[in-house]
């Protein structure tokens, strides 16, 4: 029986525990360590199926914010 993990499902386990800490209960160490985990995260899931539709998403987004503000 061979078991995997997709390394990118690990990643959102482990930010999903990290954001969910207070606030005042993290050092400058533990908040930079988030980012670098988010944006490796950002890097696994952009070339999928999933990470090409969160992109559709957020362009339609800032260019109907783009269009409002005219």
């Amino acid at each position: 029986m061979l078991v995997t993990i997709n390394v990118a499902v690990l990643l959102a386990i482990i930010i999903i525990l990290r954001l969910r800490r207070r606030t005042q209960a993290r050092s400058r160490f533990d908040e930079k360590l988030t980012v670098v985990i988010v944006l490796v995260f950002g890097v696994l899931i952009a070339p999928t199926a999933f990470g090409q539709g969160i992109l559709d998403v957020v362009v339609q987004l800032v260019q109907g914010l783009s269009q409002s503000s005219r």
